[in-house]
C-alpha cells in the first residue's frame, strides 16, 4: 500500500526533525498557496535530499479529490467526493499518525457536470484556526465548520452552470469570506460574513468559465482583491466589491492564480497569448499604462507562477516544459523539458522550487540563469493515483495528496 517508490518521489522535500508537540505558527498553511497566497514557505532548513526511510505514513482517502491539504497546528484538512460527486465530505487528519480524526458529510445529491481532469472536490479549504470553510460549487455551495467537524452554517449559492465544474478556493479577508463563482452563465464574485454566511456584497463577473482563486495585496495605500478571468485580470475593493482597475487581452479561462512579488503581479493565462507583469494600482482600464512587460506564450497553462528572487518560473501543463524569465524585464533566460503533464502549482522553500507531475515524478529546481535540477524522484507508475494537488510544507515535513492517498514525508 505504501508504494515506497511513489512516496520517495513525492517527498522532494523536508527531512528536518519535527517535534509532534511543537508545531509553530510558521508551520500553519491555512489556505490555497499558503499564508501569503504565493506558494512560499517561510520556514527554513529543508534538506535537499531524502530516502524511502523518510516516509512517515500514508493514509488512504475516501472517494476522490484534488483539493490541497491545509494545516493548522496538528491537524490537516481536505475535501473529497464520494460516489462520483453524489456526496461531498470534509475530513481532518492527524499530522503525526495519519489517522482520520473525523469525516463530515456535507451534501448529497445529483452531481453536476465536471471535466474528467477536475472532479467535484478541487477547491482547497481555508481556516483561521477557529473555523473551517469549504466550497463545493453547485454541490451545496459554501460551508462553515468547527475544527471538530461540526457544521455551523451552509450557504447554497444556486446555479452557476459550466460543463467543467468548479475549483476556485475561498479567501478570508478580515470578517469576510470571498469566493469566485466564475461560470458560463450567472457568474459572480461573492463576499459573505464568515460567521453567518450572509451576503455582504456581490459583484458581477464576465460570463465565462474560470477557476482562478483571488489574492489580497497592498497597493497605492489601499488593499486590492485581484483575480484572473477569461479575458484578463481585475482588481476589486475587498470592502464592497467595486472594481478598481482591469487589464484586458487574454484568452485563458483564468485558471492559474495571479502571483505577487517584487511589487508586481505576475500573470500566466490558461491559453495565452502572453505572460505578463502588471503594476497594481490605478483606475479603470490600465492595460496600456500598467503592463510592465509582456512576452508571447503558447500552449496550455494550469500551474500558477512562482517567483524566487528575480526568477519567474512557469511550467506548461503538457510536456512538462519549464520556462525561466527575468522577473524584472521578462527576458526568457531558458526553457527546459523536465517532465510530463503538470497541473499542480509549485511551492518554494529555502530558495528551491518543487514541482510534481501528474503521473508521479517530482522535480526540485534551484532558480538560476541556466537550468539547475537539484533532485528528481522517479516513482513506479500507479494508474490508480494522479497527483494534481499542490505539495503542502509544514514543520519540516511535506504532505502530498493524490486522488487516492495522503502521504507524509519527513521525520
Amino acid at each position: 500500500m505504501l508504494r515506497l517508490n511513489t512516496l520517495v518521489l513525492l517527498a522532494c522535500s523536508a527531512l528536518t526533525t519535527f517535534d509532534s508537540g511543537t508545531a509553530s505558527a510558521d508551520s500553519n498553511w491555512p489556505g490555497w498557496r499558503g499564508p501569503q497566497r504565493n506558494g512560499h514557505s517561510t520556514e527554513t532548513g529543508f534538506p535537499r535530499t531524502w530516502s524511502p526511510a523518510d516516509v512517515k505514513w500514508a493514509t488512504p482517502l475516501p472517494g476522490d479529490g484534488q483539493s490541497s491539504p491545509i494545516i493548522w497546528g496538528e491537524r490537516l484538512f481536505l475535501t473529497a467526493a464520494l460516489g462520483r460527486g453524489t456526496e461531498r465530505v470534509a475530513l481532518c487528519i492527524d499530522r503525526n499518525s495519519g489517522a482520520i480524526v473525523w469525516q463530515t458529510s456535507l451534501w448529497k445529491g445529483a452531481a453536476e457536470e465536471s471535466h474528467s481532469m477536475n472532479g467535484w472536490a478541487s477547491s482547497t479549504c481555508t481556516t483561521d484556526g477557529e473555523r473551517l470553510w469549504v466550497f463545493f460549487g453547485q454541490g451545496g455551495g459554501l460551508f462553515c465548520l468547527t475544527l471538530d467537524g461540526k457544521q455551523l452554517w451552509n450557504r447554497d449559492l444556486g446555479e452557476f452552470p459550466g460543463p467543467w465544474g468548479t475549483a476556485a478556493s475561498p479567501l478570508l479577508v478580515d470578517d469576510l469570506l470571498i469566493q469566485n463563482c466564475d461560470s458560463d452563465q450567472k457568474g459572480f464574485l461573492l463576499a459573505v460574513n464568515k460567521m453567518t454566511g450572509d451576503t455582504v456584497w456581490q459583484a458581477p463577473r464576465e460570463q465565462q468559465r474560470g477557476w482562478s482563486s483571488p489574492i489580497l495585496i497592498e497597493a497605492a495605500s489601499r488593499r486590492e482583491l485581484v483575480i484572473q478571468g477569461h479575458t484578463g485580470i481585475r482588481a476589486y475593493d475587498p470592502a464592497n466589491g467595486e472594481e478598481f482597475w482591469r487589464v484586458s487581452g487574454t484568452n485563458g479561462r483564468g485558471t492559474p492564480t495571479v502571483t505577487e512579488a517584487n511589487g508586481l503581479l505576475y500573470v500566466v493565462p490558461g491559453r495565452g497569448p502572453a505572460t505578463f507583469a502588471v503594476r497594481p494600482g490605478g483606475s479603470g482600464d490600465v492595460t496600456a499604462s500598467n503592463v510592465v512587460w509582456s512576452k508571447p506564450r503558447k500552449g496550455r497553462d494550469l500551474p500558477s507562477p512562482i517567483i524566487v528572487g528575480n526568477y519567474l518560473l512557469l511550467m506548461s501543463m503538457k510536456g512538462g516544459i519549464l520556462s525561466c524569465y527575468n522577473a524584472t524585464t521578462g527576458e526568457e533566460l531558458w526553457q527546459e523539458r523536465i517532465g510530463g503533464t503538470v497541473t499542480a502549482s509549485p511551492i518554494a522553500y529555502d530558495g528551491l522550487v518543487a514541482f510534481i507531475e501528474d503521473g508521479g515524478e517530482a522535480i526540485v529546481i534551484e532558480p538560476a540563469d541556466t537550468p539547475k535540477i537539484v533532485n528528481r524522484c522517479n516513482l513506479l507508475k500507479n494508474d490508480e493515483e494522479i497527483f494534481r494537488s499542490s505539495i503542502t510544507p509544514s514543520g519540516g515535513q511535506f504532505f502530498i495528496r493524490s486522488t487516492k492517498n495522503l502521504y507524509c514525508i519527513g521525520k
